[in-house]
């Protein structure tokens, strides 16, 4: 008998996410088929899109507002060919504005929904985990810490891990990372990610660039590995290069291989984002910064609910890697804290140790431990218990 698998994935993180999901699915029941909006990477695992991804991969409040209609409609459409052909489960993938809608509408007439990636309620909005527990039959959550404010309100909720665990060595990888991009063991190397978002670059890259020039000025045999993710990235970050007149430091400017950077790298700059817990993944020190509109700071000021804003930080639930924020991410003051770890050999070597425990943390076999709980959604535990068997 087929079983009708629906799923949206609004991102390049959504797609990747739910394909390993579809391939571990698939070895556990075989006669499912899975249809709904994802991307390439679900495509490729055997997925019936009915609405292109990049439809819903609109980021920024300005830029929702004009595709707002065009959004609307596309999930106005996909409600009601869901509601007309029941699925046996519904699984969304991150995109919460989108999602959770959805499946509020779909749980109403007893279908059962899945949210795969906790929104972020323990930063902001903890209001959030009412209506999340109205929407979803189960939640499958990325972070160890996060089941526990679901279970608080009685929902349904697994921790299944985060896949860049999963994808990232244990080992560390420096010696092959140098290799590749031909740099002598001994020497001195910092990755800067300035972001991957034209918005991140115009408010970063400058300062990435004068930090880079004051920590030349004590490690003058230093390399900057700087990757950026497009072709209107890297000519934000070439134009800022020219503008500060910086074209003498030794910066090598990439296009993609972050991970590499970052694995080359003896400490990492970086703009806080996912970067930062692949940074950690990684075993590297690291300093995190983050500037925007003086306005947006201050509007979402009163509204961030905790101390810290890196992932590392947050896992650790104390500061553990240096964070700069707005008027404090000076070029001088992101210098010292990166030439700080150069001095302090002891510091690095506690943070290795702490990345290591925190990526055994994390790793948990993501596809498999989620491909588990939905098996267990759709049939309970001892039909579950057979598959496994």
């Amino acid at each position: 008998m087929t079983v009708k698998i629906a799923m949206v994935a609004g991102e390049v993180s959504g797609d990747l996410l739910a394909a390993h999901l579809i391939r571990s699915l698939k070895s556990r029941i075989p006669e499912a088929v899975f249809y709904g909006i994802g991307g390439p990477k679900m495509r490729e695992q055997g997925f019936d899109a009915w609405f292109p991804m990049e439809k819903l991969a609109v980021i920024g409040f300005v830029e929702v507002l004009k595709h707002f209609r065009e959004i609307f409609g596309i999930r106005r459409a996909l409600k009601r060919r869901l509601l007309a052909a029941p699925p046996d489960v519904f699984i969304g993938v991150d995109a919460p504005d989108f999602n959770l809608a959805l499946e509020k509408a779909l749980k109403r007439r007893a279908i059962r929904t899945i949210h795969y990636v906790s929104p972020s309620v323990w930063a902001w909005r903890r209001g959030r985990v009412k209506k999340i527990g109205a929407a979803v039959s189960h939640l499958l959550t990325l972070f160890p810490f996060e089941p526990a404010i679901y279970e608080k309100e009685n929902i349904p909720v697994s921790f299944v891990g985060h896949p860049l665990a999963d994808m990232i060595p244990l080992k560390d990888g420096r010696d092959a990372a140098r290799e590749l991009f031909d740099i002598s063991p001994h020497r001195p190397v910092l990755a800067l990610l300035p972001g991957s978002r034209r918005s991140e670059l115009g408010f970063m890259a400058d300062g990435f660039i004068e930090t880079a020039r004051e920590v030349a000025k004590q490690l003058p045999d230093a390399v900057f590995l700087v990757p950026l993710a497009t072709r209107e990235t890297r000519e934000l970050f070439e134009t800022a290069v020219y503008r500060a007149n910086a074209q003498d430091l030794p910066l090598r400017l990439l296009f993609g291989h972050s991970r590499e950077a970052i694995a080359a790298s003896d400490v990492v700059l970086a703009t806080s984002g996912t970067v930062t817990l692949e940074a950690a993944l990684l075993k590297r020190p690291m300093v995190v910064a983050y500037k925007m509109a003086p306005l947006t700071f201050r509007l979402l000021k009163h509204l961030y609910t905790l101390p810290w804003i890196a992932l590392p930080n947050i896992l650790a639930g104390k500061f553990v890697v240096p964070e700069f924020i707005q008027g404090d991410a000076t070029p001088q003051n992101m210098a010292q804290a990166l030439l700080n770890y150069f001095s302090d050999k002891t510091s690095c070597d506690r943070l290795r140790e702490l990345f290591t425990e925190m990526h055994l943390q994390l790793r948990q076999n993501n596809a498999e431990k989620a491909a588990a709980a939905v098996v267990r959604c759709l049939y309970g535990d001892a039909h579950r218990a057979a598959l496994d068997a």
